[in-house]
């Protein structure tokens, strides 16, 4: 089979990996055209100039209101195009397929061919890869390693040295982490049932102003399971705190932007919730000849 796929797109291993996978399927042999070898692309060019001159030529001044209508155009078209016969060979094209190559052609697979897009991705350091804005765990012994990822419109693949170590169901919405808890580190593994939702609930249940720390944790790190640690230590450290007391950490913590275990626990030690906030001063309004003053309005 030849192929007319230009130099930079057979290039692509993107491109050149899922055309590859489609042929495997199918059971064809792809020839790609050489780079800087003209010749090689000759009977894919001259089958498009044929198809434009015998189809679109006879079509171009005819209009058609459905795709229906334009698909039966086209195929009276092919008709009038395989029937023909060829001149220098004395028969039509119909005739050749059905002598010669009718019997040469293989059965078509008993499963439809799905579509699959692969990318190269690095494992980051939370052992997740990214795709279309949404993460996919692999296990975790596999940080900062290159893997194949292979995406349909149902999984996620994911290969290391050709073999696949991780699977996951797509994601379109919801939370961009998908996480399985057999790739997650022993010390990760507590974690695993924890959400945003529940520690913000849990924070809510001790006041406001731990609610309004914890959301900003959350909030500062980029990713919010990153956030899971420092927001259980600071909540352990509070949870045994008068209310009032506690309230008053946290919000001495957002006022200075202290979003870290230690920064909360020093606020404690040192008793500097205590210390009343400080009052921006206000800015001197100054004086000049385009201020009208109170008086203009009377």
């Amino acid at each position: 089979m030849k192929s007319g796929v230009n130099r930079a797109s057979f290039y692509d291993p993107e491109i050149n990996r899922s055309y590859g996978m489609m042929a495997a399927h199918y059971g064809v042999g792809v020839l790609p055209a050489r780079p800087r070898k003209p010749k090689d692309k000759a009977k894919v060019e001259n089958g498009v100039r044929f198809a434009q001159a015998c189809i679109l030529g006879r079509l171009r001044h005819q209009t058609f209101f459905s795709l229906a209508e334009a698909n039966a155009a086209i195929a009276g078209a092919c008709e009038r195009i395989n029937d023909h016969v060829v001149r220098r060979l004395g028969v039509s094209r119909r005739h050749l397929f059905e002598t010669m190559e009718r019997q040469a052609l293989a059965p078509l697979p008993g499963d439809d061919y799905e579509f699959a897009e692969w990318r190269f991705a690095r494992v980051g350091t939370d052992y997740h890869v990214e795709y279309e804005s949404f993460f996919y765990s692999v296990p975790h012994g596999l940080i900062r390693e290159q893997v194949d990822l292979r995406a349909t419109s149902r999984t996620i693949e994911i290969f290391h040295r050709g073999q696949r170590v991780a699977a996951h169901q797509r994601r379109y919405g919801g939370r961009r982490h998908g996480t399985d808890p057999d790739h997650m580190p022993s010390s990760h593994r507590r974690y695993a049932d924890w959400t945003p939702e529940r520690f913000r609930r849990w924070a809510a249940s001790i006041g406001p102003q731990t609610e309004g720390l914890i959301t900003a944790i959350l909030a500062h790190r980029p990713h919010p399971e990153q956030g899971f640690r420092t927001c259980l230590g600071v909540l352990r450290l509070l949870r045994d705190l008068d209310p009032s007391r506690a309230e008053a950490v946290s919000a001495r913590a957002l006022q200075i932007g202290a979003l870290t275990y230690k920064s909360s626990a020093s606020i404690l030690a040192n008793r500097l919730a205590a210390q009343p906030a400080r009052d921006p001063e206000p800015t001197a309004i100054l004086e000049h000849a385009n201020l009208r003053g109170p008086g203009y309005f009377h």
